[in-house]
């Protein structure tokens, strides 16, 4: 849609080509309903290194469309936003349908062609340009084509990962797909008991040979399956690489009390042990932890649950002080796809010019979003991505024709 619109506002006559019935089913779907547009971050070299090793591609096109220029954009087209927590940027209304709407209305104020339940076929080349695009209800040419298919998350929105074949055929490289934003399965049974109930302030690291390679501070919940949350999808692309890597030896940490060292944290106890001096130890942690974890925690400690809290010993006490800092799980692999917010990999960005989102490989192929081999964390990275790229490719493809 970005493409479109901008393509259109320089000049070009544009199609945009849909498979659903309707535009922007998977923009509606984020930010739970609200649409987290973008992160506020203004300074375009600390956005791209929070895009990892291929976050550099960005930096010339966010000097053509920033974070800025996207705020700028919707505000100017009657969309208020607000800024939240973590330099999350929302629509005032919470509702990611007004960013839909404000997208539909500026394709309408250009007059853009929208071609809907039209499934692509077939990418026809001919001597390294795309000669047409064939549909199941027409063929379609055109001076010049841009990709903005997604990857393979969410295949039910429709982003099914088959543009990656026609790429390969017409000679692109292809940088492997895999789910990333994505839960994770956890061996432990005993995170069943804890469904449905969300942490905060908690922090989660990755631990390869029992050493901790990376952690994410925040919040989290606790599913039939394993964990999710913010902190969970964050980190679930580097324990994806991690189980590639080394399968066996992957664990994941997490810290109950982030915020308080061993030693500060042994004091906290004592002191909650003092206050509950006459009672069994099942009843002495009401303070220290959410009730449903407290069976699961005493379980683990391995501390008679009917012992009184004033005859603990002191090794018993600091076992205990260890595992609320260290509750290990046992990685039993990510979700997929089907619950996977972004997908990894992509179209290779070395066959790709940054500047114009042009192929070098296709001369009058252009590419956009998450198509590509860049992909960020949660908080409104990846929907910049669409912004950005989508701007620069319909502006460098119609100054092009």
């Amino acid at each position: 849609m970005m493409a479109a619109i901008s393509a259109s506002r320089a000049g070009a006559k544009v199609v945009l080509i849909e498979k659903n019935e309707k535009l922007g089913r998977k923009l509606l779907l984020t930010g739970k309903g609200r649409c987290n547009l973008t992160q506020a971050e203004f300074d375009n070299r600390k956005l791209t290194e929070s895009y990892g090793k291929n976050g550099k591609f960005l930096f010339s096109s966010l000097s053509k469309f920033s974070v800025a220029d996207t705020m700028d954009f919707f505000e100017k087209n009657g969309l208020k936003l607000k800024t939240e927590r973590g330099a999350r940027v929302f629509p005032q209304s919470n509702k990611s349908t007004d960013v839909l709407n404000t997208l539909l209305n500026c394709l309408n104020k250009q007059k853009v062609k929208k071609v809907t339940k039209a499934v692509a076929i077939r990418i026809e080349s001919e001597n390294g340009l795309i000669t047409g695009v064939k549909l199941n209800i027409t063929k379609i040419k055109a001076k010049n084509y841009i990709f903005c298919t997604g990857g393979k998350s969410y295949p039910q929105t429709g982003s099914n990962g088959e543009a990656f074949n026609w790429l390969e055929k017409i000679g692109h490289h292809i940088a492997k797909l895999k789910p990333s934003l994505t839960p994770i399965k956890i061996e432990e049974l005993w995170l069943k008991e804890l469904q449905g109930l969300s942490l905060k302030n908690v922090e989660i690291s990755l631990l390869k040979n029992g050493k901790k390679t990376s952690g994410r501070f925040g919040e989290m919940i606790f599913a039939h399956f394993g964990i999710s949350g913010p902190i969970v999808l964050d980190i679930s692309k580097e324990v994806g690489e991690a189980l590639d890597e080394d399968r066996e030896n992957i664990k994941l940490s997490l810290d109950l009390k982030p915020a308080l060292d061993f030693q500060t944290l042994d004091e906290r106890i004592q002191r909650d042990f003092q206050k509950y001096n006459n009672k069994l130890f099942r009843n002495a942690l009401d303070d220290l932890l959410p009730q449903k974890m407290i069976p699961i925690v005493i379980k683990l400690s391995r501390i008679d649950p009917n012992k009184h809290v004033n005859l603990i010993s002191r090794t018993e006490r600091q076992s205990l002080t260890n595992l609320l800092k260290n509750v290990e799980m046992t990685v039993a692999g990510l979700l997929g796809f089907d619950f996977a917010i972004v997908t990894s990999g992509g179209v290779d960005l070395k066959e790709v010019d940054p500047k114009t989102m042009r192929s070098k490989i296709i001369k009058n192929l252009y590419f956009a979003g998450e198509i590509l081999d860049l992909d960020g964390p949660t908080g409104g990275y990846n929907l910049q991505v669409a912004w950005t790229t989508g701007f620069v490719a319909g502006l460098n493809a119609a100054e092009n024709l």
